[in-house]
């Protein structure tokens, strides 16, 4: 709606100048005829034409038709007494900013009635007033006609669009918040780790000291590769953070699985097509995590990974001869499984393991996935 301030109409495609013209061309069809009793009284309709026309944008409810009805009364004597029509067109744009569908076909069916009504009856009542400017009269049916709907639907358009900003920016929150979370996560898979096997090698090297000293040595050299390993991962972490190519992950989990000594086979193609950036930073950051637990928990001598690219969806498949999950199915949201869920809920992927006779990870995200960089 309108500012308190704002007497003219806005965003109607027509120049505010000519809102202005309509204003005052009113008082000229006035002051044309001849009676002072005609005068005031045309007057005195303007005027409250005006105050109507704007308690009916501070209005709501019930009273919001009362004035549109003063409005269109005041407009159909106006045409009838001096020939004036234009006032219709304020009302047109009035109608077009009424959202509610009954109110609006209510009013602009009533509306266009009225004034074809009118300027009909005009023709026969002030022939020659009417035939004057006609030109201007079918310009200001037509007006009638299409004003109500291209306000209704800019109107209409303009509150879409705010919703899909207010949504956009959710998501932008949503995504940061993600992020955040994942930065959380990673950090406690590999920082955190380290940092209690350094703590706890920390506390066996200072019994060890006085009662085994080249124990304790060894203890301290295995804290000075652990401190060098946490170094890298947090690096690498940070280089993930700028997004990783699949490709580029498989390579670093081959040398990951070759120096386990466990075998490494891969079926498919890793450079994945028409993917986004996203998608494949989580599906690296997936498959890094379940190569890990392969390495830490699972004592297997071979890795397979599948990778499978349809039009529908990406598969990809990550299966071991280990001993499989100890607890059974029930252990599936350990071992940093739950982390990789979470990771793939964000692109609408799913992760399902399977456990007998080894472990069995089969990750799908869905091709309906667009991201922007």
């Amino acid at each position: 709606m309108q500012n308190w301030y704002q007497i003219f109409p806005r965003n109607t495609g027509l120049s505010s100048y000519i809102w202005i013209i309509f204003c005052i061309l009113p008082f000229y069809f006035i002051f044309k005829s001849s009676s002072i009793y005609d005068i005031l009284i045309g007057i005195f309709l303007i005027l409250l034409f005006f105050t109507s026309y704007r308690l009916s944008f501070v209005t709501k409810g019930a009273l919001v038709y009362l004035w549109v009805g003063i409005d269109m009364v005041i407009s159909i004597i106006l045409t009838l007494l001096f020939g004036y029509v234009y006032f219709s067109l304020f009302l047109a744009f009035f109608i077009g900013n009424v959202q509610n569908k009954a109110g609006f076909i209510t009013l602009y069916v009533v509306h266009l009635v009225t004034t074809i009504g009118a300027i009909t009856a005009g023709f026969l009542i002030k022939t020659d007033i009417f035939l004057n400017q006609v030109p201007f009269i079918v310009i200001c049916i037509v007006g009638v006609i299409l004003l109500p709907f291209n306000m209704h639907n800019r109107i209409k358009r303009e509150k879409l669009e705010g919703q899909l900003e207010d949504a956009n920016q959710r998501i932008s929150q949503l995504m940061v918040i993600e992020e955040r979370q994942r930065i959380a996560r990673d950090l406690h898979d590999t920082l955190g780790q380290k940092l209690s096997l350094i703590g706890l090698k920390s506390d066996l090297a200072g019994k060890l000291v006085s009662v085994n000293p080249d124990s304790a040595i060894n203890e301290i050299r295995d804290i000075n590769q652990t401190a060098r390993t946490a170094l890298k991962e947090v690096r690498e972490m940070v280089s993930d953070m700028r997004g990783v190519r699949l490709k580029d992950e498989i390579i670093h989990i081959e040398q990951i699985l070759e120096a386990a000594q466990i075998e490494f086979n891969l079926e498919g193609n890793s450079v994945l097509t028409n993917t986004p950036l996203l998608v494949e930073n989580v599906l690296s950051m997936c498959l890094k995590e379940a190569v890990t637990n392969i390495v830490k928990h699972s004592q297997a001598s071979s890795c397979d990974i599948l990778i499978e690219q349809s039009p529908n969806e990406l598969l990809i498949k990550i299966e071991d001869n280990g001993v499989g999950m100890s607890g059974g199915i029930e252990s599936v949201n350990g071992h940093g499984l739950q982390g990789m869920r979470e990771r793939l809920e964000f692109v609408n992927g799913s992760l399902d393991v399977e456990s007998s006779g080894g472990t069995t990870l089969q990750v799908r995200v869905p091709n309906v996935i667009k991201q922007s960089k």
